[in-house]
């Protein structure tokens, strides 16, 4: 999918399950100023308060602390990536309102007009205000029709209580998940924030070596049970989940039940 757009630089993620802990993603950062590029040249930091198609890694609150931190020291702009964890999936409108950290902007899209194609850039406004008239444009941003489904969208998280619901069913999956990870020794570890979660597959706890033909397999069989999940993580070895906010409980037992088949008939 290269080339990758150039002068963007990565720093590790930290990792409660297989590190590296905060501190040294910190400090893994602050080196990559003295040798990579020099602080005062970067713009801006993007951050996703819980990794998406990393494995579904919810950022320690010290870390998006301690970024806020480096930003307000070198006046670089902080941004939080919401387009997977936005509009709800955590229990919040925004996932980086569990750590209390505020960005400066924040980036949209998937979720918020229900699969009509829509994006946006939310933020400060002297941030906002800085470019001129036309200055940010794109074909597929702002029609009509997809910023009323956006508002609908509002509406029915509002209506329906969606943020409370999310920490509902999220509620109901850890359990389930980590009733599994007792059952199955090769779960490895279970984890997320709200209704965005995912179990990680492992040929062996100790060495946590990583199972992606093992994760392969259980969604195979739960393909030829009528359901789809999907892999993740650096090493594929992730089973995530992001189920409808508006599920049923029956829907959500059904399918739960249905991926405890394919775990066992796996493992």
């Amino acid at each position: 999918m290269g080339p990758l757009a150039p002068e963007v630089y990565r720093a590790p993620f930290p990792s409660d399950y297989r590190g590296p802990d905060t501190e040294t993603a910190l400090a893994e950062l602050r080196q990559l100023f003295l040798t990579q590029v020099a602080a005062e040249q970067v713009a801006a930091i993007i951050v996703e308060p819980v990794q998406g198609e990393g494995g579904f890694l919810p950022a320690p609150q010290a870390f998006l602390e301690g970024i806020r931190d480096i930003c307000d020291e070198y006046g670089i702009c902080l941004i939080a990536d919401e387009v997977q964890t936005g509009f709800a999936r955590t229990g919040k409108l925004f996932a980086i309102e569990h750590s209390g950290v505020e960005p400066d902007l924040i980036t949209v899209a998937k979720s918020i007009a229900a699969g009509l194609p829509l994006s946006g850039v939310l933020g400060k406004a002297e941030i906002l205000d800085a470019a001129h008239d036309g200055a940010v444009g794109g074909t597929y941003v702002g029609n009509p029709v997809a910023q009323a489904a956006a508002l609908a969208v509002l509406d029915v998280i509002e209506e329906e209580n969606l943020n409370e619901r999310a920490v509902q069913i999220g509620e109901t999956m850890r359990a389930r998940m980590l009733a599994w990870q007792e059952r199955f020794p090769a779960i490895g570890d279970v984890r997320g924030l709200g209704a965005m979660l995912a179990i990680e597959l492992v040929e062996d706890r100790a060495t946590k070596a990583p199972a992606p033909a093992l994760a392969q397999r259980v969604i195979d069989e739960a393909l030829q049970r009528g359901l789809l999940l999907l892999k993740a993580g650096t090493y594929g070895n992730c089973i995530r989940v992001l189920c409808p906010l508006v599920i049923t409980d029956a829907e959500l037992d059904e399918a739960l039940a249905v991926w405890e088949e394919a775990l066992a008939a796996t493992l």
